[in-house]
């Protein structure tokens, strides 16, 4: 990823994707992710939720100290986002501020329904594709995303070893 404080382009959120395929999206990789990601939330003080869906299923929810139910409402939006596009939140924001224009005008959705906003990202199965989504809400945006990206990476490098 570029930065820390840049905006990733499509084609870097793209290959990020790429480089987040699970090697199954069980109710036990669920909890894991989920607890990986409350854990880390809890040592930085983080007031988000977290939620994991596998299909229309939500496997795993977590709502922290000083999070909100806008935040669960957020999480949601983003998470209808990614599983219309398979595509992260971001990357769908990102896609239409290139084009200079909103998820809303593009592709004619309602703003109280999807929301192109970073933190809800796809969840890939080698071999079987898009199969859910794992999603962050209480903090800007690109921090939300980037929170998911690494507890993902982290848990990726705990499975290859």
């Amino acid at each position: 990823m570029p930065a820390q404080d840049s905006w990733p382009t499509v084609d870097d959120l793209l290959r990020e994707e790429s480089e987040l395929m699970l090697p199954a999206l069980t109710e036990k990789v669920a909890y894991d992710l989920g607890r990986r990601a409350t854990d880390a939330a809890w040592d930085e003080g983080l007031t988000v939720v977290v939620g994991i869906w596998r299909g229309e299923h939500q496997l795993f929810h977590a709502a922290l100290p000083g999070s909100t139910q806008d935040n669960d409402e957020w999480l949601q939006r983003k998470g209808r986002t990614v599983r219309r596009f398979e595509h992260s939140s971001l990357y769908m924001g990102q896609l239409c501020r290139d084009a200079n224009t909103t998820l809303s005008e593009k592709f004619l959705l309602p703003t109280s329904e999807y929301a192109a906003h970073g933190g809800a990202v796809p969840l890939r199965v080698d071999g079987a594709g898009f199969v859910g989504w794992m999603g962050v809400s209480g903090l800007p945006q690109l921090d939300d995303h980037k929170f998911v990206a690494r507890i993902l990476r982290k848990h990726l490098g705990a499975t290859i070893q």
